[in-house]
């Protein structure tokens, strides 16, 4: 694995990837369907056909027009209804079909795509998703099908017929509409608006639709229905939530507005162009290649260089004589070498000590060595608290005592510390966050005179408020599936099986049917990891713009489900190879598999796969877990610590093989984060992270991170810090949810003729029995009167 690593880091390209909300829209359609499921293609057109064939006699679908297209749709939709289940699945087998672009009358791979567009937009017109939703909620209550599936003890790809086909609609339906193109015609894009506000709202049983998907998520966690096809499900969940919450593009335009209506100054900079601008840095060296690069030193070197003492800055630009001694030395950096195996070598750098000593260099100045960075890509940003802390110890310093948050007054202070408030007061910066706390602690503070806050029903806010009751619920089980999907995890007999709708009723007998399942699993796990790390991000995003409490109590379910060991584990492997797997065959992707014909498989055609230098979807999903780690990590000091402690730095160094800059950037944000607490030798023998971390990451003007001379006045303590946070979110979720617990606050009738004057609803039966309850409640009971009118 260690050579692996080595040759990888050798050779490691940049990687041409463009970070989106998604792949293209065939990558997408083709991650729907399993390689077990191609025989059902041909399932799918027959069922339509023996059908169509009797209603249209002798046409085809692509010659109809609109009207008459329109007819049939119909005609499909009424038989949906019949009671016979077999009946059932062949009608719906006939509108996967449709949806999947009829691609027995098409001829390339365009057309298809072309056709399921418009087939779509058709069923949608009609009405088809509400009819497939009652289906779907009725094979989720199927309790004969649970109890059947639970009792097997091997389910296959057959237990699931009937959801799998619903799930391939529906998914077919929201990723085809979400998806928006320069040719849409105008009720396309009235479809496409409408058909999101349905999703993303109450309509479904008062419950937005990604609702029932996580519920049938927690449901096939809990093991009451381990046949339920978990790859589709998650899938259609993160596109339904991807389309009725939005994607990053439309996140950051929320940012923008969310600003403007605080009366905020804009953004310094739009994020997601920043981070396409970037290039990626060659990685730092492995211990394999350290060990390497010293034995070719130890051979090469010819004259050990004298230890030199510097003695004034002033001799810096004066050359060194003994450098002639030995042209290589005059591309290292001493604190690199002499730091044994934690060292790190830019790969130029050992090309050059492995090659022979090439002949000395001409005298040139030294001016031209250095490369200075043109400019930083972020703005630096300073929070309201680092320009009170400065203060705070500038004033103990120079006058003795401290005015508490005020950042205003100056007098006392030398000159120097003014200029730094002012250049402090600049790069300030106030995020939607720290507007919510504060108005959040004012509610609090005054409830009465504040009165009722208006809460805006945003989609997210919707869905917030559906989740909140088994909110942990539904986190632990995405936990539980990405644990089971991750490549690092080790196959235990009670995990749960993620594996029921990729194995076939039949296991593979020949050496070439075992090759093709076992890529098929190690896709299906990727396309699940895929699906998991872009929806736990979403969900984040969004939560935090719409109320940074919510996205706390998400974060913090994450975290006490161990969520931060569980992404380290998931990067504690060889990431370049995870990043380059070839876990697909291109010829059995749908739509090609549908249109072309099937050539023969053999070991060889399985084994090419793509051209491509990466997998698009491990490369996101490494992406998106490194995104959710740093939400979960940022300005939290005890979860921050959990990093040091699970000793996470040199698999994120791993990472950084990784040459391409989103990622970099991300690991480079976890590794600063944690610096301080690595120790001085750790900085010291790893000084070309640290120089990439300068040039990389956002600078806080007042961040202490490459020293950490702050440490010891700062005890960990994590369950005060997590308590402290917990109470807030609760105060916060029962005054904006729990209705019933503002009795406080309730005003009370105190007036004796409009209560008695109330109309009380009654059981039925009281006129039978209220006599008796008079005389056991009431006449029965003695009263003294006297003890009522004496003070108590």
């Amino acid at each position: 694995m260690q050579a692996e690593d080595m040759e990888s880091s050798m050779e490691s390209p940049n990687l041409e990837f463009e970070y989106g909300d998604s792949d293209t829209i065939t990558a997408e359609l083709s991650e729907l369907y399993s390689y077990t499921e191609d025989p059902e293609f041909a399932l799918n057109r027959d069922y339509f056909e023996e059908d169509f064939r009797s209603h249209a006699r002798g046409r085809r679908w692509t010659t109809l027009t609109v009207d008459e297209q329109r007819a049939y749709v119909m005609r499909l939709l009424d038989a949906l209804e019949v009671t016979d289940r077999d009946k059932r699945l062949k009608v719906a087998r006939a509108i996967l079909y449709l949806a999947q672009g009829v691609f027995d009358e098409c001829d390339t791979e365009v057309d298809v795509l072309h056709w399921s567009r418009h087939n779509i937009f058709l069923l949608y017109d009609m009405g088809i998703f509400t009819a497939l939703l009652e289906l779907l909620s009725m094979e989720i209550d199927n309790s004969q099908a649970c109890s059947s599936a639970v009792r097997k003890p091997a389910i296959s790809l057959a237990d699931s017929t009937e959801l799998r086909v619903l799930l391939s609609i529906m998914y077919l339906m929201v990723e085809t509409i979400r998806v928006q193109t320069e040719d849409d015609r105008p009720e396309w894009r009235a479809a496409r608006e409408a058909f999101k506000n349905e999703l993303g709202s109450p309509l479904y049983n008062g419950e937005p639709f990604a609702l029932l998907l996580f519920t049938m998520v927690t449901k096939f966690c809990s093991m009451n229905a381990p046949h339920f096809p978990m790859k589709k499900v998650l899938l259609l969940l993160w596109k339904t939530v991807l389309f009725t919450l939005g994607g990053f593009e439309e996140l950051q335009q929320m940012k923008v507005r969310a600003r403007e209506r605080l009366s905020l100054p804009p953004l310094p900079e739009d994020s997601i162009k920043v981070v396409r601008a970037m290039r990626a840095a060659s990685p730092p060296a492995s211990a394999m290649e350290l060990i390497e690069q010293q034995q070719q030193q130890k051979r090469g070197r010819r004259s050990r260089r004298p230890l030199v003492k510097q003695d004034s800055l002033d001799t810096y630009n004066e050359r060194d004589p003994f450098k002639n001694d030995d042209p290589r030395d005059e591309e290292e950096d001493p604190e690199d070498t002499d730091s044994g195996i934690e060292g790190e070598v830019d790969p130029l750098d050992r090309d050059v000590i492995i090659q022979p000593p090439p002949p000395p260099p001409p005298l040139r100045p030294t001016t031209e060595r250095v490369n200075f960075p043109k400019g930083l890509p972020w703005a630096p940003k300073v929070r309201e608290k680092d320009i009170e802390h400065f203060l705070e110890t500038s004033r103990n310093k120079f006058i003795g005592f401290t005015l508490g948050n005020d950042t205003e007054t100056l007098v006392g202070l030398p000159r120097p510390i003014h200029e730094s408030v002012k250049t402090l007061k600049q790069h300030k910066y106030v995020s939607v966050s720290e507007i919510q706390i504060k108005k959040e602690e004012e509610l609090l503070q005054c409830p009465l005179s504040l009165g009722e806050e208006e809460v805006e029903e945003t989609p997210a806010e919707i869905l917030y408020v559906g989740m909140l009751p088994n909110l942990s619920q539904y986190v632990i089980a995405l936990l539980k599936l990405l644990l089971a999907a991750a490549p690092t995890s080790k196959a235990k007999t009670d995990s749960i099986n993620i594996l029921a709708d990729v194995l076939p009723e039949e296991m593979p007998i020949t050496v070439l049917q075992s090759m093709k399942l076992g890529i098929d699993v190690n896709r299906h796990k990727e396309i699940i990891v895929k699906a998991i790390s872009a929806l736990l991000l979403l969900l984040l995003k969004h939560l935090k713009l719409n109320h940074i409490y919510q996205f706390e109590i998400v974060s913090q379910h994450l975290v006490f489900a161990n969520c931060i060991p569980l992404i380290l584990k998931f990067f504690n492997q060889n990431i370049m190879s995870y990043i380059s797997a070839k876990n697909s065959i291109c010829v059995l992707d749908f739509p090609h598999c549908v249109v072309h014909e099937m050539p023969e498989l053999t070991a060889e055609s399985l084994e090419a796969g793509d051209n491509n230098q990466f997998c698009w979807r491990n490369l996101f999903s490494c992406i998106n877990l490194l995104r959710i780690l740093n939400k979960l990590t940022k300005w939290k000091h005890s979860r921050t610590m959990m990093l040091v402690v699970f000793k996470s730095a040199p698999i994120l160094k791993r990472a950084l093989k990784v040459k391409q800059a989103m990622m970099q950037l991300y690991v480079l944000k976890l590794l600063k984060i944690q610096t301080k607490y690595l120790g001085r030798q750790w900085r010291k023998s790893n000084m070309k992270t640290m120089s990439a971390i300068y040039q990389k990451v956002r600078h806080r003007l007042n961040d202490d991170w490459a020293y950490g001379n702050d440490i010891d006045a700062r005890p960990w303590d994590f369950q005060a810090e997590e308590c402290a946070l917990r109470e807030s979110i609760e105060k916060f979720n029962s005054r904006r949810y729990d209705k019933n617990k503002n009795g406080d606050f309730a005003p009370v009738d105190n007036c004796l003729q409009s209560v008695l004057g109330q109309h009380v609803e009654l059981p039925e039966d009281f006129h039978y029995s209220y006599e008796m309850w008079l005389e056991r409640e009431v006449f029965s009971q003695p009263i003294q009167w006297e003890g009522l009118l004496q003070n108590p």
